[in-house]
């Protein structure tokens, strides 16, 4: 007889749900992943995509801490770039196109490889909750299995509801059935919950795409990646995507059927995502537009298969097809499905302390969009994050917490639990307030040793980082120590546009200079091309940390003195049985969101909306600072 008794259960096998299986399996709970469909784990429900901005420097962070988000979007990359190149590196940020078909496969091999973990297909109905601690699962299938944690990852699946126009479908994705009963139960224990919307974009036919009128869009043929690993590479052939426009008869088009947008006839009434709006809300909120940019991205190598990024929408399927038809290059265009609308519920995170640990139900944790949020890469950092202090909490151990000036996953929990949501929540740089600090080439400097510490990074990738840290120490000695001689440089330099030597410098001292790369640095002096050469096939990664870390020195320092004097308010904490309701000093609409949140630090407090600085000023003289 199968012994369903595990000590940590996961919900959904999204992208957070993933995460956080193998985040639990990997610091050795013996751990059960429930999902409604074995074939459709790690599904990319909307973009075939990983990555973008800030969320690249997520998938960097969740890989700099082991993991798997990273190295399954590498293996299972068809397009690479590094977007805003053109900034500085704090706004660098990866993107990669991803083999729809290949990422499910990567990560189910990579699921079954794991060991403590196992998968069972079924679906989650009811929580088991005996005094106030969530004790295990009830299933479809009539299955009662025991757990000493729960983590919930159920995606857009609770209440699931699809519009296509006036078409309403029950499903969490298009041909897949939604999920009932948890939201009802956790709405009867105490649980605030609401609904939100996000939707997706017509998939087309490649063959009835005339290219030779787009513009090609092709990756970078660069060294970057997502994951640390040295071993991880891209190995699939790239694609290009391309680019088109929509004109004035598309919007004329999609303005005509207004009246059958589901957005505006009042059929859907839930929140949608302000930062990825649909064509509809395009053309009603930038009426003075007379185009938008559409990007026809490749689901995979071996599909015909095509995303329309920038065309998502819930009006009827042939609105959308008659649309499509007016932009350049789909005048022939055939569909594979229309896109929708989807709305379902999620619960107001700011009943989550920040281990993501439900403050009415111990032992029970929310990851990914449950929490408000939208994006494949803000879930699974969730869901590593909600794996992991669910392994720590049935343990003993205290909660792995990481703040803002550690990581953007940090900023992502810190912003859910102490703001909330009034809109599906997506990673934005401008998000963090310490974003030099938090560039996507060091997330391994700040996070791979913490991740370490508790077991969640093995000791090859902790070698790999030692490694790499050692490399640039050595380099950067040797760029300090170097000296530069006039006549050695001063040809290249005017070559360049800048101003030749007048006397000798250090190596680092040039190479602040806007003008100067290390690359091209270290072709015209011989000890740093030979010290760079010893580096073998993480020279180039070696070279660009280094770089950054000197050119940027003054930035950095500056910052991080700015976290250190913030971070005096993240050490006071506040006892959780405060009744702000009789701290009559306080002002109305601070007592009522500090009684609703009951924030874990001062630090917590000042960063809740409507909490003010002379509120904040009351609690550390409550507390005796």
């Amino acid at each position: 007889m199968i012994d369903f008794t595990y000590d940590i259960i996961i919900v959904g096998a999204g992208h957070a749900g993933c995460e956080a299986a193998a985040a639990a399996a990997h610091l050795g709970s013996k751990t059960l992943l429930i999902t409604m469909d074995m074939n459709t784990i790690a599904q990319m429900s909307c973009n075939p995509a990983v990555g973008g901005i800030a969320k690249g420097q997520i998938v960097r962070e969740i890989d700099a801490m082991g993991g798997e988000m990273g190295i399954v979007t590498d293996l299972s990359a068809i397009q690479f770039r590094m977007l805003n190149q053109s900034k500085g590196p704090a706004m660098w940020s990866p993107r990669s196109q991803s083999d729809r078909k290949q990422f499910i496969q990567n990560w189910i091999k990579r699921l079954t490889q794991i060991d403590n973990l196992t998968i069972w297909q079924d679906t989650v109905t009811e929580l088991i909750i005996k005094d106030k601690h969530v004790c295990g699962v009830k299933t479809q299938l009539g299955i009662e299995m025991k757990a000493r944690a729960v983590v919930l990852t159920n995606g857009t699946f609770l209440g699931g509801l699809m519009h296509f126009g006036k078409t309403k479908l029950e499903g969490g994705r298009i041909a897949e059935k939604a999920s009932y009963g948890l939201t009802k139960q956790l709405a009867l224990l105490g649980f605030e919950t609401d609904r939100m919307k996000t939707g997706t974009p017509a998939r087309i036919d490649k063959r009835s795409i005339d290219f030779s009128v787009l513009t090609e869009q092709q990756g970078d043929n660069t060294w970057h990646g997502f994951s640390f690993l040295p071993n991880i590479n891209r190995v699939l052939p790239q694609q290009s995507c391309w680019i088109t426009y929509t004109n004035p008869r598309t919007h004329e088009c999609l303005r005509t059927h207004l009246d059958d947008s589901p957005l505006y006839n009042g059929q859907i009434k839930s929140i949608g995502p302000r930062y990825c709006p649909s064509i509809e809300t395009k053309i009603v909120t930038f009426a003075d537009k007379d185009a938008h940019q559409i990007f026809l991205e490749p689901e995979g190598v071996n599909s015909n298969e095509y995303y329309v990024n920038g065309f998502s929408s819930s009006l009827p399927w042939d609105v959308q097809w008659e649309a499509l038809r007016t932009i350049q290059g789909l005048e022939n265009v055939v569909l594979y499905r229309p896109g929708y609308a989807i709305e379902y519920d999620f619960f107001a995170p700011t009943q989550l302390h920040h281990s993501l640990e439900t403050k009415l139900i111990q032992n029970l944790f929310f990851a990914g969009q449950i929490n408000g949020t939208t994006g494949y890469e803000e879930a699974a950092g969730q869901g590593l994050m909600a794996g992991v202090n669910a392994h720590l909490k049935i343990n003993g151990s205290e909660p792995l917490i990481l703040h803002r000036d550690e990581s953007y996953i940090g900023v992502l929990i810190d912003d859910l639990v102490n703001k909330g949501v009034d809109e599906p929540y997506r990673m934005f740089t401008s998000r963090a307030e310490y974003r030099i600090l938090l560039r996507q080439d060091n997330a391994d400097a700040r996070l791979t040793e913490k991740a370490a510490e508790i077991g969640l990074v093995n000791d090859h990738r902790l070698q790999v980082w030692k490694k790499k840290k050692a490399y640039i120490e050595q380099l950067t000695h040797i760029l300090t120590q170097t000296t530069i001689h006039p006549k050695d440089v001063n040809p290249w330099l005017e070559q360049i546009g800048t101003s030749p030597l007048s006397q000798t410098c250090k190596a680092h001292e040039l190479l602040l200079r806007p003008q100067v790369t290390l690359n091209d640095l270290s072709e015209h002096i011989v000890e740093i091309k030979q010290t760079i050469d010893t580096f073998g096939t993480t020279a180039e990664e070696v070279s660009e940390a280094t770089e950054i870390e000197l050119k940027y020195a003054g930035y950095i320092r500056r910052e991080k003195q700015e976290a250190d004097k913030l971070y005096r308010l993240e050490r006071i904490t506040l006892p959780e049985d405060i009744d702000y309701t009789g701290i009559l000093s306080l002002s109305t609409e601070a007592r009522q969101k500090l009684q609703r949140i009951t924030p874990r630090t001062i630090g917590d407090a000042s960063r809740i909306p409507g909490v003010s600085p002379n509120d904040i000023s009351v609690l550390l003289v409550l507390r005796g600072r």
